[in-house]
């Protein structure tokens, strides 16, 4: 059992009354010096502050979780307004406490505190000017952002008119060149009037930023990972240069297999791949063009969407047995207020958001997913997902409300990752899914699969705060927003616009993130992050089999390991809770070479055979 660290804190305590024991002279009654009064007076404030402020941020969460579970199951005119009441109130009072905690940026504080000041100031994605005036214009753009994103809509000749969910459904499932073409083109269309809007929320968010004592916004977002933010950036260069020679390996066969299927015309052999072509709206992932790019004999022999039939999985048996994967590992059991209050089947009465999410109402023990599923293969492993969610946000539950998080935003999501990484043929087998694990013959389809989605996606994670990082900070002026969008397309991605695009357009504006002021880094982080914990896992597990194939299914080792690191929730610096699980306090690419290293070999050898010119 590892003992807790003495913090700071009581360190000073126990020196100061060891100084007083032993202060026999008539120095020792000299009252201490102003300035030192002044910051003992300072400190005091703060502490009396940030406790007062978790109190408070810590009562209101519980009340807007319950506003928001409501609302997402009973979607209605008035929980629509209780919600967004709600969420107003938290905004304001998460800015009037950010706002009060920047006038104690210079007050000496033990670690714990010190750390929570930092939370409070740094947690802003959108911080509001103090001007009540452009507080309320800001809220109001991102609110019309937000709208206009929403209402969205793309109507071809015909009469039809499709939301962006229905627009990627025909652009996952159309081969035709021009039907995908009118569909790209057609969603950013929706796009082109938040050009202005945009531009003066990084004024005002700026403003607001700076009033937090950060240079910008930029500066404020980069603040949040426990680095320098000029430090952080370098970080995020270095892990994507140890990944590039895979993704231009895996961009390098894809755009030859384009080239075959259209011809060179529609999917030039060399060159960026045009963006319109790789299956998703916004090339951020290409899984499925899978079947176009697929090898030959690649099919595994089996099909879980089946498997899960054959053996009478319906949705809450899929549940059980994802949480099945975590009292494996020696994780308690769900509590029964999981199974009595998430939503696991579409109400045939009502309007809910299916979007698959995991919640923690309580901060404590009142866990639950929200989830219409579907009994297939995809939804299986999006189950699995979730429970990491749920079973990260009880590890930490005994955690002061400031650090029941993530050790940082990337960690949360690779949890769940990290999880799916296991639901391998040797999984299936082990909980009597599957007969027999395909031999090793199979597995650079199912290596390309995976491939497709998590390293195609990878620079596109990297690429969306690239370019908002320069917005923010004035590198990227108002004038070259669209030109500079698609430059680090270009440089990232090796993906180019299909048509050509001018400043009358707004295309960062047509993913979500934008103009939803979503932090996206978080999902590039949790690509690395999740294949460095699934290697170190299976370490501790035993396995020396390859990566690929690993389950830590049953490993009881493994299970404390990553629990230890959970219940940290975000009381320590990220890296003391990486180095729990990997032994090492950085992040490396490295377990993602070594999961993919078959492939990569399998994809030079075909780029060779074929007479590729890799690299764009």
């Amino acid at each position: 059992m590892k003992l807790p660290l003495k913090q700071p804190s009581q360190i000073a305590l126990f020196v100061s009354l060891a100084l007083g024991l032993s202060a026999c002279n008539d120095t020792a009654q000299v009252p201490p010096p102003a300035a030192e009064q002044a910051q003992q007076i300072d400190s005091a404030a703060a502490i009396e502050f940030i406790n007062k402020a978790e109190a408070d941020l810590a009562s209101l969460n519980v009340e807007a979780n319950r506003a928001e579970w409501i609302y997402s199951n009973f979607i209605t005119d008035d929980t629509a307004a209780l919600s967004a009441a709600m969420g107003e109130k938290v905004t304001s009072t998460s800015v009037r406490y950010a706002t009060e905690a920047a006038k104690y940026a210079h007050v000496e504080l033990d670690a714990v505190n010190a750390r929570k000041l930092n939370s409070l100031r740094s947690s802003l994605v959108l911080p509001a000017p103090l001007d009540p005036a452009k507080n309320a214009e800001l809220a109001s753009i991102a609110s019309e952002l937000n709208g206009m994103y929403g209402k969205g809509k793309y109507c071809f000749a015909d009469g039809r008119c499709l939301t962006q969910p229905e627009l990627s459904n025909l652009m996952a499932e159309s081969k035709d060149p021009a039907v995908l073409l009118e569909a790209w083109q057609g969603w950013r269309e929706i796009a082109k009037p938040m050009r202005p809007l945009f531009e003066r929320e990084v004024e005002l968010a700026n403003e607001g930023a700076k009033d937090l004592g950060y240079a910008d916004l930029s500066e404020l977002w980069r603040s949040q990972y426990d680095m320098k933010p000029d430090e952080f950036s370098a970080e995020l260069d270095r892990l994507w240069t140890q990944i590039k020679p895979l993704y231009d390996a895996l961009h390098c066969y894809v755009r030859g297999e384009l080239n075959e299927q259209y011809g060179d015309e529609v999917a030039p052999n060399t060159g960026p791949i045009p963006a319109h072509l790789l299956g998703n709206m916004w090339a951020q992932q290409w899984g499925t063009i899978y079947n176009t790019v697929a090898p030959e004999d690649a099919d595994p022999g089996y099909n879980v969407t089946e498997l899960l039939a054959k053996n009478g999985y319906d949705e809450i048996k899929m549940v059980k047995q994802a949480e099945g994967f975590f009292t494996s590992l020696g994780f308690d059991a769900l509590p029964d207020t999981f199974w009595s209050r998430s939503l696991f089947v579409q109400p045939q009465d009502r309007d809910v958001v299916c979007h698959a999410s995991a919640w923690d109402l309580d901060n404590l023990d009142d866990i639950r997913i929200k989830m219409c599923i579907q009994k297939n293969a995809e939804d299986f492993t999006v189950i699995h997902h979730e429970l990491g969610h749920n079973f990260y946000q009880r590890a930490y539950k005994n955690q002061p409300f400031i650090f029941k998080n993530s050790a940082n935003d990337g960690f949360h999501e690779a949890i769940g990752d990290t999880i799916a990484l296991s639901i391998t043929p040797k999984y299936l087998q082990q909980i009597g899914l599957l007969d027999t694990v395909p031999d090793a013959s199979k597995d650079i389809g199912l290596l390309l699969k995976q491939a497709l989605d998590k390293i195609a996606f990878m620079p596109f994670g990297l690429m969306i705060d690239q370019w908002r990082w320069q917005v923010f900070n004035g590198t990227i002026k108002p004038e070259q927003y669209n030109q500079a969008w698609w430059d680090l397309r270009e440089k990232y991605q090796g993906v180019k616009a299909p048509i050509a695009r001018s400043e009358a357009d707004f295309d960062p504006g047509a993913k979500y993130h934008v103009p939803g002021n979503v932090p996206y880094t978080r999902y590039f982080l949790a690509h690395v992050l999740q294949f460095q914990f699934h290697k170190a896992l299976c370490d501790i597990a035993g396995d020396t089999g390859p990566v690929h194939r690993c389950s830590i299914y049953g490993n009881k080792a493994a299970g404390a390991k990553l629990n230890e690191m959970l219940e940290m929730g975000a009381s320590q610096p990220w890296p003391e809770a990486l180095n729990v699980v990997t032994g090492t306090k950085q992040m490396d690419a490295k377990a993602v070479l070594d999961y993919f290293a078959p492939l990569k070999v399998w994809l030079d050898e075909k780029n060779t055979e074929a007479n590729r010119q890799c690299g764009w």
